[in-house]
């Protein structure tokens, strides 16, 4: 015990994980590794395992590894090398010692934000063989406590926040009641069948940021979109099984979201500002609920108001002036090509736009993405001193204002310009453009 209590201090375990290696045994450890390993795979984790030259040019690709001083075990092909090449040449037979570090280096030491993939010259999707870990992992019962919770919760409610179907409706009715008295005449329909558009958020939403409903319901109302929000479950769009291994989970909650949309027959999806929710309905959840592509055309909040812009649907009263910088979610950027459209609409929006360095799809990730920030409290001081890098780049743009257009990383990135000082205000683009935008003149008759 006194070992677990050292191994534990030194790599910022918690309960969940400690609990769960406690129950397990050699057997069972070597059975779920050989089941994922060589039963969970095919082909394209052969080649990748086979092909890997161990070259080490993903190394400088990755934030860890150049906030922690270029510490080799910190590089993509280093976590590899630690955890998935391990398991294949002890075939499974593996210690709780080596299991305890896996979940640190597959949940802690990586974002799986694919950057790395870029540089390998062989194209190695090691965010991939990062899951298949965490897959492990979860087969093994030793995922991280807080992010547990999540899916557990998104499980039993249909949303990760716990939130009762009484409390969304009552909080879309207080939103709406808050906005009419700017626009008599707004809006938030329920279960409007046929609208163009179900409009979809993340449970955080309603829970902790309900402003950020309010101002979409303007947005929509001033573009005059024919739009509607479910109340029943399946309202949830984020999706943190898909980072804990729990395929099975991730799949129903993809499947209950496409079903509620299919209910109310609208003509696509948009999602709010969450670039990992738009990865699960996009790219991965449609897999495991058996759709090569989603059912509906699903587009993110970017994609929504670069069109809204350009039609002219809304339009821009004064551009917003203080000197922003543009973050890049890895999900949006290099995950779906979004970043050109993000800085057409940044810069229809503000007049004074920093670029950092680098930027687009090799932006460094914010540091918080891939479930890393939804392993809770207890990893919070590591995830800042892994995040050093990121915070160099942002305070080389001397910005005032930082554009977070994901949920994941706007909590991110606060967390980091409180500790590392950078006296940045963290905005998401939707907050630019309310504050920005022309908004439907109110008639007399309105007032009455």
């Amino acid at each position: 015990m006194k070992e677990n209590a050292v191994l534990q201090n030194e790599l910022n375990s918690d309960s969940a994980i400690e609990d769960g290696l406690a129950k397990l045994n050699p057997e069972r450890i070597t059975k779920v590794i050989q089941e994922v390993l060589y039963k969970e795979t095919g082909p394209r984790f052969k080649a990748y395992v086979e092909t890997c030259m161990h070259c080490g040019l993903c190394a400088d690709a990755c934030s860890y590894f150049i906030s922690n001083d270029s510490n080799p075990k910190f590089s993509p092909a280093g976590k590899v090398k630690r955890t998935v090449w391990e398991m294949i040449k002890k075939k499974g037979n593996v210690s709780t010692k080596f299991l305890r570090e896996a979940v640190h280096i597959s949940f802690l030491e990586c974002n799986v934000c694919k950057r790395c993939s870029m540089y390998c010259p062989f194209g190695i999707d090691i965010a991939y063989m990062m899951l298949l870990v965490r897959r492990i992992c979860h087969k093994l019962e030793i995922t991280p406590l807080y992010i547990q919770d999540t899916v557990n919760s998104h499980a039993a409610t249909s949303n990760q926040m716990w939130v009762k179907e009484d409390e969304w409706i009552d909080t879309l009715q207080w939103q709406e009641e808050d906005a009419r008295e700017e626009f008599k005449n707004l809006r938030i329909p329920l279960d409007k069948t046929g609208a163009d558009i179900m409009y979809s958020v993340i449970a955080p939403e309603p829970k902790f940021q309900a402003g950020l409903i309010y101002q979409t319901a303007v947005i929509m109302h001033a573009a005059g979109m024919n739009w509607t929000m479910p109340s029943n479950p399946g309202w949830d769009n984020s999706n943190m099984a898909m980072y804990t291994g729990d395929n099975e989970i991730s799949g129903r909650i993809a499947k209950s979201f496409y079903e509620t949309a299919q209910k109310l027959k609208v003509n696509k999806i948009v999602m709010g500002e969450c670039g990992h929710a738009f990865r699960s309905v996009y790219d991965m959840g449609n897999r495991w609920a058996g759709w090569a592509m989603p059912p509906f055309e699903v587009v993110h909040a970017l994609e929504f108001y670069h069109e809204l812009l350009t039609s002219k649907r809304i339009t821009i009263k004064e551009k917003y002036r203080k000197k922003v910088t543009l973050h890049d979610p890895c999900n949006v950027s290099r995950g779906r090509g979004l970043h050109d459209l993000a800085r057409i609409v940044v810069d229809m929006t503000c007049s004074n736009f920093i670029e950092m360095t680098p930027n687009r799809e090799h932006n460094y990730c914010c540091g918080a993405g891939g479930g890393v920030i939804n392993c809770g409290p207890p990893y919070k001081q590591e995830r800042m001193d892994n995040n050093r890098n990121k915070a160099d780049q942002l305070r080389a743009t001397g910005a005032d204002v930082l554009i977070a257009p994901c949920h994941n990383c706007h909590s991110g990135l606060e967390d980091i310009v409180e500790h590392y000082k950078l006296n940045m205000e963290v905005k998401f683009l939707g907050d630019i453009i309310y504050e920005t935008m022309e908004k439907k003149i109110i008639h007399p008759e309105d007032k009455q």
